[in-house]
């Protein structure tokens, strides 16, 4: 497919810069902010943020008072306006202008040969080291426009930069101690459409201050649910009292993607996926535009061309990569699991928790949870009823594997062989047991479930599915069979992220180090069909199906991120490239889509089950959709 030198739809590559400066040298200022905007336009960036006053120097002081170094800031701005003829890139440097009489600090934007407009900065530090109400003036209220050689230029903190091809690209802008203020002016920008928030700081360096700067650039990219672009002043202005770093940084959505350190030479870069913020705004009610739409729109036509050459597409989204973050994720997927299950059985006055366990991995999981259940509750793991119950399918490896689980967690466990009932089950519906089809199969889950329910009522307790999310998503769950349960703790955890759960626990637990293993090296199968030569499974879901990786891949981009079945395409073959072909990517992508369209019936039929994660797939809250809607659209790609 060439994805190497295909644009991305949605993305955008932004960068923030801090060149060298000269305080009160704007000609050189110029030069080195023209140098280092045509370095990050050829490493790809589109929206480019250089620091406060970067035309002049932040640290030029009662100079801000001379003619001299108001002039020639513009010339220095016209040069810039120039230089940009030749880009298409949004550009936002930091000069002094006076207008109306006043003095203000503002951010002007530039793009294609044009000053497009200039925002004024709205909260003026005059505390500790600053004391910028000696030479600024807060932004006016109204809308107001500045005269550029001649040209009436939008003035105000109403602006908002709009790319003609790609809309959802809005681009607004506030200046350094805006964004610490009670009320920044970037939340009024983002509520009236503003997916992208450029900052054009001065702050200086002290210890602790890039902690803090991190702190309000996540927090507000994340209220604001937008892109975050903090570019900070640094080598060359006066460090009479103040030292100044450079520390710049690109957040969206609470999630850092780039970073230049304090003191480091180079500049921030980052692709930035503005379809997902669009998307993740459409569906949060909080996230209401106002009534009363003030702001001014200032269009500028930009080509979109993301290759996405920052940003790290990971093949398992659901996992984090980094080992300490993965078992801290584990340990909380864990918590979460049992506190749910405790509350439940609490509640329903549940004396025992009935599991079936075939020794696989979402059965050992949802084991695992409930015998912890019943600690936090005081009672013993025998609480827990833990069935096996082997069939025509099961394999010799499975059905000991639930035998060792159920010994080490010394739970109450039970073998019940369904060979017999399933057999006479057959000959009762006038079905022939050579006939390995959908009735075959499904009759057994049944079967089991029966089971399950039954002595859940005569002991008084509680089912506990054992379904995971991958499968809800699939379908891969019989309706009537391991579809229903009382309570399904697994629901939130996919596939992908449930092994390594299993690992987690396997890890740090010897007494169950050795089964957890043999589990996680057994091929995930439903074991609905007889076993091969040597006892071997038959019958291997992946193969079936296609890769649960990739299919949580899916999972992932199409619901969590709202992309469209292309995008997906392409990000999962540059994910994982070199280990699936294209064409067999492209066919499980399709047969996601079928299979999730065609089975919401059995996800409106879920019991309850606990929250896990950002993807939920519970009909009663998170994913409501019709039964019978066509996957057609969906899978024409």
């Amino acid at each position: 497919m060439g994805i190497v030198n295909e644009a991305y739809e949605g993305f955008v590559t932004a960068a923030a810069i801090a060149p060298m400066v000269s305080p009160g040298n704007c000609r050189q200022n110029a030069t080195r902010l023209f140098g280092a905007i045509s370095a990050a336009e050829e490493a790809g960036a589109k929206v480019i943020c250089a620091p406060e006053l970067s035309v002049t120097g932040y640290t030029c002081g009662d100079l801000f008072w001379q003619n001299v170094l108001l002039e020639e800031a513009l010339a220095a701005l016209r040069v810039l306006v120039g230089c940009s003829a030749r880009s298409d890139a949004l550009i936002f440097v930091g000069l002094p202008l006076r207008h109306g009489g006043d003095l203000y600090n503002v951010a002007a934007a530039i793009s294609g040969g044009r000053l497009l407009g200039l925002v004024p900065k709205t909260w003026i530090p005059n505390h500790g080291g600053y004391s910028e109400l000696r030479h600024f003036t807060t932004a006016p209220p109204a809308h107001e426009e500045y005269t550029f050689d001649g040209e009436p230029i939008p003035f105000g903190t109403d602006l908002l930069f709009q790319c003609e091809e790609y809309p959802d690209l809005t681009v607004a802008a506030e200046i350094s101690e805006d964004l610490g203020a009670p009320s920044p002016p970037s939340a009024a920008h983002a509520r009236s459409g503003a997916t992208v928030i450029v900052n054009l700081s001065a702050t200086d360096e002290s210890v602790g201050k890039d902690d803090y700067r991190h702190l309000l650039a996540r927090s507000q990219s994340s209220r604001a649910v937008c892109a975050y672009i903090y570019s900070n002043a640094g080598y060359g202005e006066s460090t009479g009292e103040q030292v100044f770093s450079g520390h710049s940084l690109i957040y969206e959505n609470a999630e850092l993607l780039g970073e230049k350190r304090p003191f480091e030479s180079g500049f921030a870069i980052a692709d930035i996926d503005v379809g997902s913020l669009v998307h993740d705004r459409q569906s949060l009610t909080t996230f209401s535009r106002p009534s009363d739409k003030t702001h001014r729109v200032i269009k500028f036509s930009q080509t979109q061309s993301c290759r996405l050459q920052y940003r790290r597409i990971e093949p398992k989204p659901f996992v984090p990569a980094n080992d300490s973050e993965r078992i801290v994720r584990c340990d909380k997927v864990l918590r979460l699991q049992t506190f749910g299950l405790m509350r439940r059985l609490d509640h329903a006055k549940a004396g025992k928790a009935v599991i079936g366990l075939s020794g696989g991995l979402d059965s050992a999981l949802a084991l695992l949870v409930s015998v912890s259940a019943m600690h936090l509750l005081g009672k013993p793991a025998s609480d827990v009823i833990a069935i096996s119950m082997p069939g025509p399918g099961t394999s010799h490896d499975t059905r000991m594997n639930a035998r060792h689980m159920g010994k080490a967690l010394g739970v109450n466990f039970r073998e019940i062989d369904i060979g017999k009932i399933f057999l006479q089950h057959l000959r009762d519906i006038d079905h022939s047991e050579k006939e390995r089809d959908v009735v075959y199969e499904n009759a057994q889950a049944r079967i089991r479930t029966l089971i399950l329910m039954n002595i859940a009522n005569k002991c008084g307790g509680l089912v506990v599915g054992t379904g995971d999310m991958s499968e809800l998503a699939l379908g891969w769950a019989t309706y009537g069979g391991d579809q229903l349960s009382m309570y399904g703790v697994n629901a939130g955890v996919p596939k992908t992220l449930l092994r390594h759960i299993i690992k987690h626990v396997a890890d740090r637990d010897k007494k169950l180090k050795s089964v957890l293993n043999d589990i996680l090296g057994t091929p995930i199968s439903p074991e609905l069909l007889p076993p091969g030569k040597g006892g071997r499974i038959t019958q291997m879901t992946e193969e079936l199906i296609g890769p649960y990786e990739l299919h949580d891949f899916f999972l992932y981009h199409a619901i969590r991120r709202g992309r469209t079945p292309s995008l997906v395409l392409k990000l999962a073959i540059r994910a994982f490239a070199g280990k699936y072909s294209d064409n067999e990517i492209r066919d499980t992508l399709r047969r996601f889509y079928q299979r999730f369209f065609a089975n919401q019936f059995k996800r409106n039929a879920l019991a309850d089950g606990p929250k896990i994660g950002s993807v939920s797939l519970s009909a009663s809250s998170d994913w409501r959709m019709p039964s019978d809607i066509d996957s057609e659209p969906w899978t024409n790609f």
